[in-house]
């Protein structure tokens, strides 16, 4: 039997990582699930667990907050004896935050082998800590997850080998269309007096968005403007909350606590568009059939844009302004990229328990000549 360790820190994390474990499970892998409690308090990590059905974790590590550097030393510090004592065979993480990065660090220079749910996504933007965790995770693994076509292509042609890439779809897909039912049955609508169509959604969370107070004043006054046609519904990420008390919210702009996972999907499909600076919600939306306008300059999911519902509108907040007015006057066209159908966890299960053995396998920076065969 197969013993694999999947690793989760934080609530981007928790959707992403149980049609995985699922799928390893009902193959006959032994898995254990370790949390390294980047997050871990109510609204972003039990609520999560309990909405989705994870049991609780085999492993905890308390990572907890803190810099950049300090966040990452302190999970790989943690993981490191935790995997030796464990023997696995792979170690999966998954998407990209600091828990990914340090993960992955520590089970390359262990041994097992790696996959990376979620590889080649790429933003272009080296200023976004995310952009960086990216690329050096999927430096350090065997196995390259891609969610669609296009971050294979990003993988390709910074010289990856064929072998490690795997389109397998996209594992958020997989959880928002296990669950979607029950998130339409959610009284969340009755909760905030809301009607489906009466509303847009907004999010806030990225350090770019929330950080800076011009920045952030900039955006209020656009979203401001916004929601005296279309008043905007805000569940507060707890980054944003002090911000957002400190410069002031327009009219027409409504608070809530944060949501759980089957409220806030909830409140995605019924509302008349979302605004967001999240990578997961433009991929929800797409699925979901919502338009969504993303204020970021740049995006890692460009298939959201070319085969969703998703509108790249920036942080210029007259444009903005124009792009919201205009995707009300005419939604795009519901669409769903190909292998977006809730079987991923199912093919990245296939990758890492029919290939040959580990101890048969290139590891990512062995080369192949051009007659295909191993460099000796």
């Amino acid at each position: 039997m197969a013993r694999i360790v999947c690793v989760a820190g934080a609530r981007p994390n928790y959707m992403k990582i149980k049609p995985v474990m699922d799928a390893l499970e009902r193959r006959g892998a032994e898995v254990v699930l370790v949390h390294t409690g980047q997050h871990y308090d109510e609204s972003m990590n039990d609520v999560f667990f309990r909405d989705l059905g994870i049991r609780p974790p085999d492993r905890y590590l308390g990572a907890g907050s803190g810099s950049h550097a300090e966040q990452t030393g302190r999970v790989m510090t943690a993981f490191e004896p935790l995997l030796d004592s464990l023997a696995p065979d792979a170690v999966v993480v998954v998407g990209d935050i600091n828990s990914t990065l340090a993960c992955a660090l520590v089970t390359a220079k262990a041994g097992p082998l790696l996959a990376h749910v979620e590889a080649g996504l790429r933003s272009r933007d080296w200023s976004m800590p995310e952009e960086v965790n990216r690329v050096a995770t999927d430096r350090l693994s065997d196995f390259l997850l891609a969610p669609s076509p296009d971050a294979a292509d990003n993988l390709r042609a910074e010289g990856y080998r064929e072998d490690q890439i795997h389109v397998v779809g996209n594992v958020m897909i997989d959880t928002l269309l296990a669950n979607l039912e029950r998130a339409r049955s959610s009284d969340v609508l009755d909760r905030h007096g809301l009607t489906r169509g009466s509303y847009g959604l907004l999010t806030l969370h990225r350090p770019a968005n929330v950080d800076d107070p011009a920045v952030l004043r900039g955006l209020l006054k656009a979203l401001g403007e916004i929601a005296g046609r279309c008043p905007l519904l805000l569940p507060v990420h707890p980054r944003a909350e002090r911000r957002l008390a400190d410069l002031g919210v327009p009219e027409g702009i409504r608070l809530v606590p944060a949501a759980g996972y089957l409220d806030f999907i909830a409140l995605q499909d019924a509302a008349r568009v979302v605004l967001t600076d999240s990578g997961g919600i433009q991929e929800e939306t797409t699925v979901l059939g919502v338009p969504c306008v993303t204020l970021r300059e740049n995006t890692e999911r460009p298939i959201t844009v070319e085969e969703g519902t998703n509108v790249l509108a920036g942080t210029d907040p007259d444009r903005i302004v124009d792009t919201v007015h205009r995707v009300l006057d005419h939604p795009p066209a519901p669409r769903r990229p190909a292998l977006w159908d809730g079987r991923a966890g199912e093919r990245i299960a296939g990758v890492l328990l029919d290939g040959p053995p580990a101890a048969g396998r290139l590891r990512p920076t062995d080369l192949l000549p051009a007659t295909g065969h191993p460099v000796q």
